[in-house]
């Protein structure tokens, strides 16, 4: 392991022996972040011989305020999981079959060089298409890999994306012009709703804390979810809502807020566009039919109706319970767009903000994305599958986002769809993909339909991993990379260019033994793969931070002293006079307002106004609701199950059900059940719930680590994982972005 001054200070031993004076002398304490979610709490670690022995939260730099930090318990475990005795810190290869959990060490040198041997092979007899790679988080950063694919020449980047931020991204930027970050205020918002998240589990950090802050003034807080989550415990109102019955529901507050004239009527007039289209839209949901389909009360309907539009500003927070709805997540995300505008909490302060572009370089230009893109189209897997994840469809948005001088990242929104890749694999249709590099992420346990990535990958003539512990992805590989990760790497989180904010800071230590930053392992293929160095113009990642931070006049030093570069929000933007016209600012859409009835999906052949899509029936061999996706602290997604202390208060994957539902099948809180789709079958353990009756909820992401790391066990891969269960086929996604259905498929459930 190398050391680096600036960061630890070196002693020397006279060889007479060290004492505690020696080593306070080598003793150091270093500021620096948290890696263990997308927050990068600040830290201050204590640096004793280039290694970590604490850390403590450093209440001068972002989140600020200690007390937040301490409902978390990842970011105490930094030392130890810098050196657990399973992290992953040399090059392997494998020297056995796929999947034996046979390797040997190599080199740095010999990985890459072999690695880019084989790339070249496979690109001169299948041209550079043959290269998919998926991503995950939220360990690592991800422009890097995208630059180097545009620059192979490859389309075909994946993760879950169309499961996760992009319908949101999409929707409000097609609704608004750009997309939009929600705002809360204790003191001054005056209604909060959260719609399909459960900060409680998923954040645990700024947003919760102020959560629980704006929960004791008493003001109307609202969720809506099927389960009674810990965030739904310490709300006003909690909306039991029918899984994949979202649209209908917000479908029913518009009705209410229209009918019974309680929008913002100055700001529909001036601001938005297709009012009297939306009317006439919304009529048939009454109250009393949303009930039916939703069974959600009307009275209920109507109570949430008024406390929203009556108590601006007022915040709407959606999760990924939204983004997970399948061909229903475009029509909710819309309405739910709308139900901001109308009520006049758009660009509001305490409210929501438009966002701008980075005042940084964004990860558009990092990536090269826009001087690749012809070429990056006429590859693209799912050219004639999806109208608007699709080159063509970033384009039509483009050209609207550029009306305000602004660029949507493209590499995120024109990703390859999970689906379509792994089935190129097996079939070699529309072309063959024979190689795969993973990078912060575990496929088979993140993304739906585990066995058919299984055969995909079993049928790869290269894969390769960057990671920080062995999983179930990685036990496949041919070559698995040690990534540098949390202290071990500087950080900037930056929402991919979608917002003028940057967080994180410097590293706290060179990276222990031979692991590397991922930038190192993609400059280092590029350049065997012929790419320059005028491609890769920086040493270092570090040195590429540095320049993209300079166009905003920051210094890395200034940026690391506080750990956020966050100029204030403007408000009311659409009502600035553009010094080029002469005129309002506006929307950056068609029609330059808020598009209640959207022009661009009308071209593209899709409904200008939000349409609620049939959801899958339940029938006599699966009569429940499945729900997938379910969250517990202090895992995240499918991280951190190797620590013992985290692994003793939550041991095993559980499956959520109402007492009604448990009574009717005979079954007990904990005991031993099996959950059953018709693509597969997965254990759990039972908990008893207040949720809505006929529906299960799975945790998702789980996995053995202690189990056998090699076929047949693949570290438990095949007992408790909820996307055996799923899949995300492509006639059955969303035609608009791809989204797969993972709330709302039927199940059964017995005992064991």
């Amino acid at each position: 392991m190398g050391s680096n001054d600036n960061v630890f200070i070196t002693s020397h031993n006279n060889g007479l022996g060290t004492g505690n004076a020696d080593r306070n002398l080598n003793e150091k304490t270093v500021r620096t972040n948290c890696r263990f979610c997308g927050y990068q709490c600040g830290l201050t670690a204590t640096v004793q011989d280039g290694k970590v022995t604490s850390v403590s939260p450093d209440p001068t730099r972002f989140p600020g305020d200690a007390n937040i930090q301490k409902g978390c318990r990842r970011w105490r475990m930094a030392p130890e999981i810098l050196d657990h005795p399973q992290r992953i810190n040399f090059p392997m290869k494998r020297v056995g079959e796929r999947g034996s959990g046979q390797w040997e060490r190599i080199s740095w040198d010999q990985a890459l060089d072999e690695i880019a041997a084989k790339l070249q092979s496979l690109k001169q007899n299948y041209g550079p298409e043959m290269l998919a790679t998926s991503i995950g988080g939220p360990h690592t950063t991800f422009w890097p890999l995208h630059r180097f694919m545009a620059l192979f020449g490859s389309p075909n980047n994946m993760g879950i994306g169309q499961i996760c931020w992009n319908p949101g991204i999409w929707i409000n930027s097609l609704t608004y012009g750009w997309p939009i970050d929600m705002e809360l205020d204790q003191e001054e918002t005056g209604c909060l709703i959260l719609w399909g998240v459960n900060p409680a589990e998923s954040d645990n950090s700024v947003l919760w804390r102020t959560i629980q802050a704006f929960s004791r003034t008493g003001k109307p807080f609202i969720v809506v979810d099927p389960r009674r989550t810990r965030s739904a415990e310490i709300a006003t109102h909690w909306v039991g809502i029918r899984p994949g019955t979202d649209a209908v529901f917000a479908l029913g507050l518009l009705q209410v807020i229209i009918t019974e004239n309680l929008y913002d009527q100055e700001f529909v007039t001036q601001w938005c566009h297709g009012f009297e289209q939306l009317r006439q839209h919304v009529l048939s949901y009454k109250p009393d039919l949303v009930e039916e389909i939703t069974g959600v009360p009307a009275d209920m309907i109507r109570e949430v109706a008024h406390l929203y539009a009556k108590n601006g500003p007022a915040t709407l927070h959606s999760g990924r319970g939204i983004d997970q709805l399948g061909p229903n997540s475009v029509p909710t995300h819309r309405a739910i767009a709308i139900l901001r505008a109308i009520t006049g909490n758009l660009d509001r302060p305490y409210a929501s903000h438009i966002s701008e572009m980075p005042d940084f370089i964004p990860e558009i230009d990092l990536e090269l994305s826009e001087q690749h893109a012809a070429a990056m189209a006429a590859k693209y897997i799912a050219k004639d599958k999806l109208s608007l994840q699709a080159f063509t469809g970033y384009e039509k948005v483009r050209q609207q986002t550029m009306k305000h001088g602004k660029r949507l990242p493209m590499r995120y929104l024109t990703s390859a769809h999970p689906n379509l890749v792994w089935n190129a694999m097996l079939t070699g249709k529309p072309y063959p993909v024979r190689s795969l590099i993973v990078m912060a992420s575990d496929p088979l346990l993140t993304q739906a339909d585990t066995h058919l990535i299984y055969e995909a990958m079993k049928s790869l003539d290269l894969m390769v991993v960057l990671e920080l512990f062995p999983n179930p992805t990685s036990m496949l590989a041919d070559y698995v990379l040690p990534s540098a990760g949390i202290l071990e790497r500087p950080l900037i989180e930056t929402k991919a260019g979608t917002a003028n904010i940057a967080y994180g800071g410097d590293q706290a230590v060179e990276p222990y033994y031979e692991r590397r930053p991922d930038f190192y392992f993609w400059k280092e293929l590029g350049l065997r793969l012929g790419q320059s160095d005028t491609d890769w113009p920086w040493e270092t990642y570090h040195d590429a931070m540095i320049s993209s931070l300079a166009p905003a006049g920051i210094s890395w030093e200034e940026y690391c002293d506080t750990g956020l570069y966050c100029p204030p929000n403007d408000y009311f933007k659409y009502a600035d006079i553009d010094p080029a016209t002469g005129k309002y600012k506006g929307f950056a859409t068609v029609s330059g307002k808020v598009e209640l009835f959207s022009e661009l999906l009308q071209e593209i052949g899709a409904d200008p106004l939000p349409t609620p899509k049939p959801v899958q029936a339940q029938y006599e061999e699966y009569p429940l609701i499945l729900i997938s996706g379910a969250r517990f602290q202090p895992y995240y997604a499918s991280s951190y199950h190797h620590l013992e202390k985290f692994r003793a208060t939550h041991p095993e994957p559980l499956a959520e059900i109402s007492a009604a539902t448990a009574a009717k099948l005979g079954l007990e809180d904990g005991c031993k059940v099996q959950v059953e789709t018709d693509r597969g079958k997965a254990v759990f353990t039972l908990k008893i719930s207040v949720m809505c009756d006929d529906v299960v909820s799975l945790e998702y992401g789980w996995w053995y680590p202690e189990m056998q790391p090699a076929e047949p066990d693949l570290g438990g891969l095949w007992l408790g994982n909820a996307n055996i269960l799923t899949n995300a086929d492509i006639e059955t996604s969303d035609p608009l972005i791809g989204t797969w259905t993972y709330n709302g498929l039927s199940c059964k459930i017995k005992r064991l």
